[in-house]
This record gives structure tokens, C-alpha cells and sequence, in this order.
């Protein structure tokens, strides 16, 4: 059976992403989520009340709690990078203890909030992401080694 070239035209070349794009992509997501969540948290009444008193959720506003948290935050986005540039085995490994750390928390992003269906959709999309990234590093694909051995050659002259 063949194909009249509209049809061939037609077709999308669906090509694979290798696995260290489909993880950065991931933390990228991951990233522009948190960033989104914490910046319309702010439109949330009261909020920036609290920033001017020197209050977040319930933790006074320092070096300490800004330093914690940029450290918190530099975390999936230094994941971006490694995801990237990191050897497979250690590639692997880095996403399933990074991800699997930041589940708990991002649930944690849900205690104490008033706006449920607003954090709880930040959250959801959050973990549906971390989950992502820890099948996609689970199911990493494996090469098997094949012993090559060289021939040696002569040349006699």
C-alpha cells in the first residue's frame, strides 16, 4: 500500500528526547511552577501585610529564612543544569534522591493555607512533576556492554 505524497507530508516525525532533556525539562517545569505558586500567593489578602511586618506564613522574615530558602530553591534549579551534564549512572541517581527529597516538601507547601484549591493545584502539578522525573530516572534505558576484541595484524614486509 502506498502513500500519496499530501499523506507523507501529513506525517510528524516523532522523534525520542533523551532522557537528560526530558529531566531538565521537568526541573524547568518544576521551577516555573514554585516561582508562579509563591508569586500569586502574593495576591492573596493579607499576604503583603505580613511581608511588611516581617512575617512568612509563620516564620519571621531573616537572613536566615530568605538564605534557607533561596538554598531550597537553588536545588531543582542546579538540578537543571546536572540533569544535563551529569555521566548516566550519577545522572540517575541524583534525580530519584533530589526528587524523591522534594516530595515532602512540596506537600509541606500545603500546611496551614486557606486557599486549598489554589495551593492544591500548585501542589498536584508540583508532585505529578516530581513523579514524572522519578519514573523518567526509574525507567532509565540500559545498554548492554559487548566485549569487542580487535584483531591483531601483521603486516610482513
Amino acid at each position: 500500500m502506498s502513500t500519496s505524497p499530501q499523506q507523507r507530508e501529513a506525517q510528524l516525525d516523532d522523534f525520542p528526547v533523551p532522557v537528560p532533556l526530558r529531566l531538565a525539562a521537568a526541573w524547568t517545569s518544576l521551577m516555573f511552577l514554585y516561582i508562579y505558586v509563591d508569586y500569586l500567593h502574593l495576591y492573596t489578602p493579607g499576604v503583603i501585610d505580613d511581608i511588611q511586618a516581617g512575617v512568612v506564613w509563620e516564620f519571621d522574615i531573616s537572613q536566615t529564612f530568605v538564605t534557607g530558602a533561596l538554598a531550597l530553591m537553588a536545588i531543582p534549579a542546579v538540578m537543571i543544569l546536572l540533569s544535563t551534564t551529569l555521566p548516566a549512572r550519577a545522572n540517575r541517581a541524583a534525580n530519584l534522591v533530589v526528587a524523591s527529597l522534594f516530595l515532602p516538601v512540596t506537600i509541606f507547601n500545603l500546611a496551614g493555607e486557606s486557599w486549598t484549591f489554589f495551593y492544591g493545584l500548585g501542589v498536584v502539578l508540583e508532585v505529578i512533576l516530581l513523579a514524572g522525573i522519578i519514573r523518567c530516572a526509574y525507567r532509565w534505558p540500559r545498554t548492554t556492554r559487548v566485549a569487542v576484541r580487535t584483531a591483531h595484524v601483521e603486516v610482513w614486509g
